[in-house]
This record gives C-alpha cells, structure tokens and sequence, in this order.
C-alpha cells in the first residue's frame, strides 16, 4: 500500500467519510497469475514473475486499496506446511496441504513449528526481503502482518469434516490443537513484524469460522481470535471470513477487529447493525457471479445499487464479498471503479 492509502484506511476506520467511497480488494493466486498472464506455479516459485504481477495490478489499478498488498503468499499452505503437512503443486491449479492428522489422539504428537525456520514460512519471509526495496522503490510498504485463522489451520491438518465432528466429540482434544495452532499464529504474525518495520497491521483469514453456530463461536473462536488480535497494538486488525458472517459480527469489536471482509450474502446494512457501526466493512458485491461472471454493466449496476443502499457511508470500503476470484477481468473492475465515482 502507498502512504496516502494506508492514511485513507486509518481514516476509514476512524469514522471519517472520504467521498467518492475508497475501493478495496483482498488479491492473491487465485486472481492474479491467470491475471497477469502467468502459470500459478511460476507465479508461486519465481520471485521476478511474483513481482510483476503484482506491480502490474498496482500500476493498472492504482486508485485501489489491494489488501494485504504484495501478499507472499502460497495459496493455503505457508501456514500447514510449518506443522509438517504435504503439499502438492500443479501448473494451474491452487496448492493443497494434505492432512496430517489421522486421529484426535496424534494432536498429543504436534510440536510447536517455528516459523523462521519451517515449513514454508521462511519462504514468504525471504520474498518480501528480497523485494522489499523494489517494492518500497513502486512507492509502496509492506504493511500487514499475514496468517490463516486458527480453524483454518486445524482443519488443514485434520480435514475439515474431521475437525467440525471432533469439535463435537472430543471438544478437548481440539482445544488442545486450537491452543498450539493460536500460540503458532502469533509467533507467525510476531516474526513477520519484527523482520519488517513498516508493518502496521495484522490480517487473519478463517472461513471456518462461518459453519459454527453462536455457542461453538463463543467457546471455540472467540478466545483464540482475541488472543491473536489483543496480542499486537497495531491501528489495523483486519478479519477475513466469507463464509456464514453473521455468527462472527456481534463479538469483532470485542475481539479487537476494526476492519472485516464478509461473504456478499450479508447486507452492509446488517453488517453495521451487527457491528453497532464499530468496524469497517470491506464488500460487498458477488465475487464470482457479479465481478467475474457478470458484465462490465452488471459489475456497474451491482455497485450502484450498493451504494445507494447504504444507510450511511462511515466505515465503508467498497469490495467484492470475499478475494477477488479467478476470472475477473480488467473491462469489470474498471466498471466498478466508474460506477463509485457516479
């Protein structure tokens, strides 16, 4: 992110109404690479193409808020791998980390990974030191700190029908795992803020979060989300869940979030309400059937409509409901640009 951007998402944040609404997308492999013209591995293993593609979205795109901005990320995996999970890697197909764990009793046999040294963590570390001066030369920062969520990372390492059904019967066995994946997520986030100085924001992503209903929110996320958030005094806590939103809403202010990317099910309306108007919001058109599936007039009209339903414009960051997915085009995000500036 540029300087003037990150003082705008301060803004944001702090109640301010900046006019026309600022835009905002979280980008990574599953929209750049096909994007830019590059195979999802090359994007992943070179560190040239990785760049390119990014500064291309930067150069194309340069009124926008892409979040977390230069993301060193390898699809799902960075976070797996640290525990020992395997990963298989095709040409144009998004990274998989296999499950680890067999049965709840194996959560006895994890260690804690240190992320300066397993895994794929030291990767992502080295890619933006590599390219920190470039990037910072682009006139941008590294400005977030990057991790899965805590039930993502569990139900990487156990599979996710296997970790919700343990979540049921062997609740203990899971807090166990819930336990050492937090303590990991905040030596994760720890490291990447110590190895660079401009980082002034955390951003965690977990969708598991949203098949939960209030009770199991409350004990099985709510804790270790508060851990990770009140663990760092940074001015942006940034949350990702696109799944079901709506368990999460009421408890982000609790949980130290001030800035959340929800599924476009959710109204903005009912996220403000959810939220008592505490927390930025980033959506919320359909990412797939709307940006990438619609045409550029759908995309223009989507956002129109968005706006103008809007109770009030405070803490809002136009998006789409989730990343930005595979497929959309250069013609589509330009009709969204246009239709907030209307």
């Amino acid at each position: 992110m540029t300087n003037e951007q990150w003082e705008n998402l301060l803004a944001v944040i702090n109640g301010e109404i900046i006019d026309p609404p600022p835009v905002g997308f979280v980008i990574d492999s599953p929209w750049l690479p096909e994007w830019a013209g590059v195979s999802i591995l090359d994007y992943f293993t070179s560190e040239e193409i990785w760049f390119e593609a990014n500064l291309k979205a930067i150069r194309q795109f340069p009124e926008v808020m892409f979040l977390p901005g230069f993301w060193a990320e390898y699809g799902m995996c960075a976070e797996p791998s640290a525990f020992g999970a395997k990963c298989v890697w095709q040409e144009n197909e998004l990274p998989f980390a296999y499950k680890i764990i067999q049965d709840v009793s194996e959560i006895n046999n994890l260690d804690l990974p240190n992320p300066t040294v397993d895994g794929l963590c030291p990767f992502v570390l080295k890619r933006l030191q590599h390219n920190r001066s470039r990037i910072e030369q682009s006139g941008h920062a590294v400005k977030f700190a990057v991790s899965r969520g805590p039930l993502n990372i569990a139900s990487f390492l156990m599979g996710t029908t296997e970790f919700l059904l343990a979540s049921r019967t062997d609740r203990d066995q899971i807090h166990k795992l819930l336990n050492l994946v937090t303590d990991f997520i905040v030596s994760w986030l720890e490291t990447q803020i110590k190895t660079f100085s401009s980082i002034d924001g955390v951003f965690v992503l977990d969708d598991i979060v949203g098949f939960l209903g209030d009770a199991d929110f409350q004990e099985l996320v709510r804790p270790y989300l508060k851990k990770i958030f009140q663990a760092f005094d940074v001015p942006v806590k940034f949350f990702h869940n696109d799944a079901a939103g709506l368990v999460c809403a009421p408890y982000l202010p609790e949980i130290g979030i001030n800035l959340f990317n929800f599924g476009f099910e959710h109204t903005i309306t009912e996220m403000k309400q959810l939220t008592e108007n505490k927390v930025t919001l980033l959506g919320n058109i359909p990412p797939r059937d709307i940006l990438a599936g619609g045409t550029a007039e759908q995309v223009q009209q989507c956002v129109t409509e968005t706006i103008a339903a809007l109770p009030e414009k405070s803490r809002v960051i136009l998006s789409c409901g989730g990343g930005v997915p595979g497929g959309v085009s250069t013609e589509n995000l330009n009709a969204f640009l246009s239709a907030t500036k209307a």
